[in-house]
């Protein structure tokens, strides 16, 4: 019988999972729970040395002669510091060692709090990797103790070997054991360049054998020929649909791009279902596209692969089972040359775009929709984007931008500063036509990078001007009028007398013909200055055109769709702010 302790369930699960079974235990109560669960389990062997310096040395020897890691457990306080002289030897030899120790409530710490002092991280740089466990409450806080173990003890052998610590708070004593089942738990597969053909080799029948697979390309900056080359013989040779987006600078001609139909306030959990692959596999950095969120709720019902050149977990989407420690390159083209003319039966690509393709574009009314349309489908070939941030990147990924256009975006941090300053230095490293699409308030907190030296005349800015943060309404953060002054910051600025001063030219438009007259000017690419062009819209009306967008050709199931309406129909009649009231009530 096992621990009701969660946490404690969730290690032993893992140890057995990565083949560790040697424990030295020290006595305690904080640590009663894991002792208790693994002194009945004939899996472990368990060894009993109760001065904790010396179970520190005695498990350093027990590693070194059997060659596998060895787990010491303690409970909580000065028990742990006695840790410090083996845990520090076994760092300088490179023993694995699995320094388990138990922790009191976090929330006590320095509260005069008896046999407590603060245990995170406490080891230092004399561990490989330190962890502090999360009091787990609900289903992700048990995802991300699991995703926390096995960073810990995949490092246990990574590019070397050592220890790693792993601190468990508890909020109370816990003396029951009664829970006769262990969880079942993900272990984290991490394959490296230098690991058996035997481990390269199951992957590939895997694929062979997958009806769904989904390649997810995150944010690039520099993206190889040859990698381009590869994705797409891979797309020929496995069941595969490539997802792409504007920041991941992949151009491929069966590239979709999901942005639109991912954003949760589109698309319904019952067509996410109807979508999701059976293994998906990601590269790159970051990615906009609401994949990520919608993927999440359907979590651990299909693998991730991730391919990550440095080895680091990345649970993008809370499935991931296996990490692919090489460059996209060295992936791609080691599962084309042995795909043995394998071919994309095109199902699940078929299935994709034909979601894709069911998305209906209206004739946009007068907004930043329709300015940012109006642009980006006019960027010259061979030129720079840098789209700012949330709306910039939104929108320019509803529309066809023309071949080889390289795009940027500050969506490592997805942060409203510097989006100015990076796309001023962009341009200033290139000779080619340089483009920013860019909000209000990014503009202005990033206003004095137009005083820079180094601006050259082939610099185009964009800005909307929609008199603040229109996310805000976009996300339904705006609950009433003082949201106006503290949360989307309502203003009435004009950029102009800034943008002139700087010795930029300056063009402006309030309506359709406006614009049209301005982009003649905007566009031109033998200008002897850089050009600025404000467009005047209001955000309010701005969300709307795109929730207007999404509706005209949102999936529609009964069910879904009735109770969309009825929020909807409650928020219009009692309003918005009285609407969350009764729904968080409601939920009590």
């Amino acid at each position: 019988m096992y621990t009701e302790l969660k946490s404690y369930q969730i290690i032993i699960a893992l140890l057995k999972k990565y083949g560790i079974k040697h424990c030295v235990l020290s006595a305690g109560s904080r640590n009663v729970p894991f002792v208790h669960s693994i002194e009945e389990d004939p899996y472990f062997k368990c060894y009993s040395v109760v001065d904790e310096r010396s179970a520190g040395y005695f498990a350093l020897g027990l590693a070194q002669e059997l060659n596998e890691p060895v787990v010491i457990s303690c409970t909580s306080s000065t028990a742990t510091c006695n840790y410090w002289p083996p845990v520090a030897e076994a760092y300088y030899q490179g023993v694995p060692i699995v320094v388990l120790t138990s922790d009191r409530d976090p929330q006590m710490l320095g509260q005069w709090e008896d046999q407590m002092i603060d245990q995170v991280g406490m080891y230092d740089r004399h561990v490989r990797k330190s962890v502090n466990l999360p009091i787990i409450n609900n289903s992700d806080d048990e995802l991300y103790c699991q995703r926390l173990l096995n960073e810990a003890l995949l490092e246990l052998n990574h590019h070397g070997t050592g220890p790693v610590h792993i601190n468990v708070p508890m909020k109370s004593y816990n003396n029951s054991f009664n829970v006769k089942k262990l969880p079942d738990v993900n272990k984290i597969d991490r394959i490296c360049i230098e690991d058996s053909e035997d481990k390269w080799l199951s992957k590939i029948e895997k694929l062979k054998n997958t009806q769904r697979i989904l390649v997810t390309c995150g944010q690039n900056s520099y993206v190889s020929d040859e990698l381009k080359k590869l994705i797409k013989e891979f797309f020929n040779s496995f069941n595969s649909a490539i997802s792409v987006e504007y920041m991941s600078n992949i151009e491929f001609e069966e590239g979709l791009n999901l942005n639109i139909g991912m954003d949760s306030r589109y698309v319904t959990p019952k067509k996410v279902k109807e979508l999701l692959p059976d293994i998906v596999i990601s590269f790159g950095g970051n990615i906009f596209s609401g994949i990520k969120e919608e993927f999440r709720k359907f979590k651990g019902s299909f693998e991730h692969w991730l391919i990550q050149e440095d080895g680091r977990v990345v649970d993008m989407y809370k499935s991931l089972t296996t990490i692919f420690e090489c460059t996209p390159e060295y992936f791609f083209n080691y599962f084309v040359t042995r795909s043995h003319q394998s071919k994309n039966n095109k199902e699940y690509y078929e299935l994709l775009k034909g979601y894709v393709d069911s998305v209906e574009f209206p004739e946009f009314p007068y907004s930043h929709v329709y300015a940012i349309k109006e642009v980006v489908e006019k960027i010259p070939t061979d030129s720079i984007l840098h789209l700012s941030i949330n709306n910039s990147i939104r929108i320019a990924n509803f529309f066809k931008l023309n071949p080889n256009i390289k795009t940027y975006a500050n969506i490592g941090t997805h942060g409203i500063d510097g989006c100015l300053s990076s796309f001023l230095g962009q341009a200033a490293a290139s000779n080619k036509e340089s483009f920013l699409v860019i909000g209000d308030l990014a503009f202005f907190y990033d206003m004095n990078a137009m005083r820079l030296r180094h601006i050259n005349n082939n610099v185009h800015i964009l800005m909307i001007n929609n008199e603040g943060g229109s996310e805000f309404y976009f996300n339904r953060m705006w609950k009433n009028d003082a949201s106006d002054l503290h949360t989307t910051a309502r203003h009435h600025t004009k950029a102009e007398g800034w943008v002139r001063q700087n010795n930029f030219r300056y063009l402006s438009a309030y309506d359709k013909e406006s614009l049209e007259k301005a982009l003649k000017e905007f566009m031109r690419t033998d200008l002897d200055k850089p050009v600025f062009l404000e467009v005047f819209t209001e955000m309010k009306n701005d969300s709307k055109v795109i929730y207007d967008f999404f509706d005209l050709s949102r999936p529609r199931d009964i069910q879904s769709e009735a109770i969309r309406k009825s929020k909807e129909l409650i928020k219009s009649t009692i309003g918005q702010e009285r609407a969350q009231k009764m729904a968080g009530f409601l939920k009590k």
